[in-house]
């Protein structure tokens, strides 16, 4: 929609002229940038779209300028939007901003949450399964049904299938009848409880909120196992946002997303506080993404 500006004080016949070069193309109108950023789709679009409202709420007010939220359908929609520029900003995890960075030159972590540098997996179980909690996974996994969460999660597919490779020196299809993916944790908590996989890997913090708020049976589904801890989730920003926004506007995002204090604000994540994070934090997320032939 184009738009101009016009005031009482031109005359008509003068108004009418201002508006002959917009009808035929000309836009005399000035566009206030807008910064544009998504997320990973690692719950139900609805509680993201609740989440990321807020947060571009937040960053608008912050910044003096417009910020919007798109929703992504899937991991990779989040690299590609990222690198194609539609995004400036992108909350990412551990593999999918290692990905974003690689094909964005300039492009650098920002922030993250004071709980990724030391990130987990929980492997939760039907009760059907006849697991139970153990400092290891245990051999009697073999030949049951496994899910992860989407092809491109950290926590939900990168991370456990390493562990995983590991611990029994096979790949996921040669250790379980079936191996599945869900597409986001919340589905993956669903699945294991409904037994339609007898065992999965969740992000341990989607995990501990799902089962605060009561949404989570844990008499048929539970914990049996948590991974040590690894770098995950991140603020990543484009390298060209200085040369689109002004310059120093990179670490004016940065200071907005540290300065992030409300505490409904980082429940929704959920998180204590964001704190600085750059690129060299994930270089071991590249390197297990390459020994598992996740990444070239």
């Amino acid at each position: 929609m184009k738009s101009f500006y016009c005031w009482k004080v031109i005359p008509s016949f003068l108004t009418c002229f201002l508006l002959l070069p917009a009808l035929s193309g000309f836009s005399l109108t000035v566009h206030a940038q807008t910064l544009v950023f998504t997320a990973i789709p690692d719950q139900d679009e609805t509680r993201l779209r609740q989440r990321f409202g807020k947060v571009a709420t937040y960053l608008s007010e912050q910044l003096n300028i417009p910020v919007n939220y798109i929703p992504v359908k899937s991991y990779t929609a989040a690299v590609t939007a990222f690198r194609n520029n539609q995004v400036q900003l992108a909350w990412f995890g551990g593999l999918s901003g290692v990905q974003a960075r690689r094909l964005s030159l300039g492009a650098r972590a920002l922030a993250q949450g004071a709980e990724d540098k030391m990130f987990k997996t929980y492997f939760i179980a039907n009760k059907g399964s006849g697991l139970t909690p153990a400092s290891q996974l245990p051999d009697s996994i073999a030949g049951m049904r496994f899910t992860f969460g989407s092809k491109g999660s950290t926590s939900g597919r990168l991370m456990p299938e390493y562990f995983l490779r590991q611990q029994f020196d096979k790949s996921p299809d040669k250790l379980f009848s079936r191996v599945g993916f869900s597409g986001d944790h919340q589905k993956t908590i669903e699945l294991v409880a409904s037994g339609a996989y007898q065992l999965g890997a969740v992000n341990y913090a989607v995990w501990e909120k799902n089962v605060a708020e009561s949404r989570v049976d844990t008499d048929k589904v539970f914990v049996i196992w948590v991974t040590p801890s690894y770098p995950d989730y991140q603020w990543t920003i484009r390298g060209d946002v200085d040369a689109q926004f002004g310059a120093g506007f990179s670490q004016r995002v940065q200071h907005a997303l540290l300065s992030m204090r409300s505490p409904d604000l980082l429940a929704s994540f959920p998180r204590s506080a964001f704190i600085p994070a750059q690129n060299s934090d994930y270089k071991p997320i590249e390197q297990v993404a390459r020994s598992i032939g996740l990444m070239e």
